[in-house]
């Protein structure tokens, strides 16, 4: 039995989250680990050390749930039973909800010692989240501009990762991006780092966009490429200091996105090749199926697990998740930030019998208060690929202003603020039959995910 504080910190974390799901308020996956933790604050620390496999941290801008979700889906094909806050809940406060939930009325984590923790990280909360965790592995996604006003510019967040694994054990494990110049070089001077990234050039450009986030080298010399993939991902070094990607353990060969839907690619392992089919569409999933493997590898995962979770693992909530409506499918992509966007309009461009979009721009605590970095998203490359557009959101005449900045049709473009009226009316338009693509920043999507899932009779985004 543990101490009286963390027990009451538990029951008084179930009883929060009982009552914010009794009421209709939501899952209470904030609200129950706020409270836990003011009543005991080493409450993540005191059940994630019952974990007799150790715990796995996932961060980064982009990918973070994806990414959970396949190295939970491998831990458990490998008789490994995964604890995780599935609801995206990434503040200690939502990793503290998913432990004292988990957890039995005597502060105990039922069956721990054949389960792995698999928590994503929000990338401000990576340095709480070492010591309390003392995680085996640390994913590190990739690192992208998003939420200027939370989080600041790209190396700002790197600096703070950087000091953050400087104080971590020596023996901690990291996962990290090799084709993303701020993730690579976290690395630097560091044993036990597995590299994954992408070996396909047919799927790159010579020159990194126009809008990239990390286009220079710590050094400051700019860096250059001999093929990008998007944003600043790609095969990079610096002239000036020699700094250059390093090799993967962890890639993908022959790729091909097929319909957005799902893909195919050749996984490299070492010297072992083997063919996947992910369930997944984009090649931003791919990268998030490479840094599972890397994980899976990190781990010791048999490798015919991860390869198995790979085809099976479906989206997670409002990732390419797929609903139908009245005999139109519905489909929604979270962007968030420049990058994420500039993949989701390449993904949606993959198929085209998508003609139909609902876009809805939030400017939430949660979605960042400025909304400057839709200018940056390639929305011109999407022109006229879409014949009826519904905008919506606390920041519709933004959204609004920037299409038609891209030259998308005007006479096509219906601003209906409200999402419930948008969504109703963003289906209207669709025909039976086709598709539905929904294109919401975070808050946005909880909100029209809530209206689908109701209408659908499909679980709240905090029982999946």
């Amino acid at each position: 039995m543990h101490a009286p504080r963390t027990l009451a910190s538990v029951w008084a974390a179930k009883a929060t989250a009982l009552a914010s799901r009794t009421l209709g308020r939501g899952g209470g996956t904030a609200a129950s680990g706020l409270l836990g933790l003011w009543l005991q604050p080493s409450l993540v620390r005191d059940l994630a050390g019952q974990l007799g496999r150790g715990c796995v941290i996932v961060t980064g801008t982009n990918g973070k749930t994806t990414t959970a979700r396949l190295i939970g889906a491998a831990s458990r094909s490998a008789g490994i039973e995964p604890l995780a806050n599935a609801s995206g809940s990434n503040l200690m406060r939502g990793i503290a909800s998913a432990l004292a939930l988990a957890a039995d009325g005597d502060g105990r984590v039922p069956d721990a010692g054949r389960r792995l923790g698999v928590f994503e990280v929000d990338e401000a909360s990576v340095s709480r989240a070492l010591p309390e965790l003392s995680p085996r592995v640390v994913v590190f996604t990739n690192l992208f501009r998003d939420q200027l006003d939370r989080y600041g510019e790209v190396e700002a967040v790197a600096a703070r990762w950087r000091q953050a694994l400087a104080a971590a054990p020596a023996g901690l494990r990291l996962v990290l991006n090799a084709d993303d110049p701020s993730v690579a070089s976290l690395g630097e001077g560091r044993e036990g780092v597995f590299y994954f990234g992408l070996e396909d050039r047919r799927l790159g450009r010579p020159t990194a966009e126009h809008a990239a986030d990390a286009l220079f080298c710590r050094c400051g010399a700019r860096l250059e490429y001999s093929v990008a993939f998007f944003s600043h991902a790609g095969h990079w070094r610096c002239r000036s200091c020699g700094r250059a990607r390093p090799k993967p353990a962890v890639s993908a060969r022959l790729v091909k996105l097929e319909d957005g839907r799902s893909s195919r690619f050749q996984l490299v392992v070492g010297d072992e090749k083997a063919q996947v089919r992910l369930g997944l569409g984009g090649l931003y999933n791919v990268y998030n199926a490479l840094a599972a493997a890397a994980a899976g590898e990190a781990l010791g995962l048999p490798r015919e697990t991860t390869l198995a979770a790979m085809g099976e693992t479906e989206a997670a909530f409002g990732r390419q998740e797929a609903f139908e409506v009245d005999g139109r499918r519905v489909e929604v992509l979270l962007a968030k930030n420049p990058a994420g966007l500039n993949q989701v309009l390449s993904t949606l461009l993959l198929d085209g019998s998508r003609r139909t979009a609902l876009i809805i721009l939030n400017d939430g605590i949660a979605d960042g208060r400025d909304i400057s970095w839709v200018w940056d998203a390639d929305f011109e490359a999407a022109a006229g690929r879409l014949e009826r557009v519904v905008v919506s959101g606390t920041r519709a005449a933004d959204m609004a202003l920037r299409l038609k900045y891209a030259e998308w049709d005007e006479a096509a473009l219906e601003v209906v603020p409200d999402v419930g009226p948008a969504l109703e009316r963003a289906l209207a338009l669709t025909r039976p039959g086709e598709c539905l693509i929904v294109v919401p920043t975070y808050t946005a999507m909880l909100d029209v995910r809530g209206l689908l899932a109701r209408r659908t009779g499909r679980k709240a985004f905090w029982q999946l």
